[in-house]
């Protein structure tokens, strides 16, 4: 009873022998089953044509000049691009440790010459299915992981969404509860002073008309000490002034950082958003340990207006500084955070968009660079650092969105690039490029 089955896969298969006869006769066999077949004589014209094109299934000989099979193994699967090519071992070897050395070189299965055509039939049939099965299991893998990556992504997006709605929210309340009474303060303190004026001009008075007062009055005023009075009341008022003002250069500080009441897409000065976000963050930089407070070093060029996402780009550069700082909260003085803008002319491939419809811009962009004399970090690390969720600080100070999104901000809505440059003991330099106006379509 003949044995032809009717595979489930008509594969590639690449036959190697040093023997024209084998090989003319595993062709036949396998032809007739409808599978493609070619040929090798040898090991290096066998890795000279899968390197060209690589089969779906490979059949060795063992015992061949110059090149054996076992080496031939080795090297396929020492390559990447061939490693996952299974190889059936076709020998007239028959000892067990041919066999098992076989199979610690690569191989998948081992069939003994003289050979019969319904076990090679059978045994090419099922390594086609299992590498079928094993492209189909890698084809769903890679799918997972995409969609894994996505809903990464989406929820990171989910999560900037409302931090932005929840802080624009806070804003607003911060400026409608602290404009009423800092108007307050600034309309009254000119009253004050005049009123301070006033009586110590009256009090000036009374002393150089009633130059004797009565012991009670005497030690009143030495208690009081109206010269200091008099001297110490303007700076007082001066003071209060200051405070009052530096409230309200935070709220609108603040106000222009998250954009309220305006458009979302518009021209903006890139050292402006960098200065409102410094001012929000000044608390942060004159420190709480006794290494004392960041310096921040500006080196700014000059750039015109950059049309952007306003309120989101203001996010990167929020984010940005934020792990500078946090890179030097542990770090000795001195503690510097460097940032440095300029205007780079690059050639359109540079900031050049896969997917050119979505976007269309000029070669002209704004480079921003923020350096920090930190730790720096470990190249292992550096690699991570845009990935969703990927977070080095511990439990409870981050969850590793901050770099994620900005990366999302600058590359997949303004066109433009974001990198790192960080090395163990060298600092981190996080370096930001968006083109000057980028057209949606």
């Amino acid at each position: 009873m003949n044995y032809e089955p009717t595979p489930v896969l008509k594969g590639n298969i690449l036959i190697v022998d040093d023997i024209p006869a084998n090989l003319q006769l595993l062709a036949q066999i396998l032809s007739q089953q409808g599978y493609k077949t070619r040929t090798a004589p040898d090991g290096q014209l066998a890795l000279r044509s899968i390197e060209l094109t690589p089969p779906d299934l490979i059949l060795l000989d063992i015992m061949m000049p110059g090149m054996d099979g076992y080496k031939v193994c080795q090297a396929l699967k020492a390559s990447p691009t061939t490693k996952d090519i299974p190889i059936i071992f076709i020998s007239a070897l028959n000892e067990v440790l041919d066999k098992v050395k076989a199979f610690e070189v690569g191989g998948v299965d081992y069939i003994t010459k003289p050979f019969h055509e319904q076990e090679v039939l059978a045994r090419v049939s099922n390594q086609l299915v299992q590498r079928q099965l094993f492209q189909q299991t890698q084809s769903y893998a890679q799918q997972l992981e995409q969609t894994v990556t996505e809903l990464k992504k989406t929820q990171a997006q989910l999560i900037q969404k409302e931090k932005m709605a929840s802080l624009g929210q806070l804003a607003a309340g911060i400026a409608h509860e602290i404009n009423n009474p800092v108007s307050f303060i600034y309309g009254n303190i000119a009253l004050a002073a005049d009123y301070a004026r006033d009586l110590l001009r009256l009090l000036e008075l009374y002393r150089h008309y009633y130059p004797h007062p009565v012991a009670e009055i005497i030690g009143e005023l030495n208690e009081i000490q109206p010269e200091f009075i008099a001297e110490d009341y303007p700076k007082l008022l001066n003071s209060m002034r200051e405070g009052a003002s530096r409230i309200t250069e935070i709220v609108m500080s603040l106000r222009k950082f998250t954009r309220l009441g305006e458009q979302k897409y518009k021209p903006v000065d890139i050292h402006e958003s960098i200065d409102n976000t410094l001012v929000i963050l000044q608390h942060r930089l004159k420190g709480t340990n006794k290494a004392g407070e960041i310096e921040v070093i500006k080196h700014y060029s000059q750039l015109p207006r950059v049309t952007c996402y306003a309120s989101e780009l203001n996010q990167v550069f929020m984010n940005l500084l934020s792990n500078a700082i946090d890179a030097l909260e542990t770090q000795p003085s001195p503690r510097k955070i460097t940032i440095s803008t300029s205007l780079s002319c690059e050639s359109e491939s540079a900031l050049h968009n896969q997917d050119s419809k979505l976007a269309t811009h000029n070669s002209k962009s704004v480079v921003i660079h923020i350096a920090d004399n930190g730790c720096g970090m470990s190249e292992e690390v550096r690699h991570q650092i845009f990935d969703p969720f990927f977070t080095t600080k511990p439990v409870g100070r981050g969850i590793g969105l901050g770099l994620a999104i900005s990366h999302d901000i600058v590359v997949e809505k303004h066109r433009g690039q974001i990198s790192c440059i960080s090395a163990p003991g060298r600092g981190t330099k996080l370096i930001v490029q968006i083109p000057i106006s980028v057209k949606f379509q």
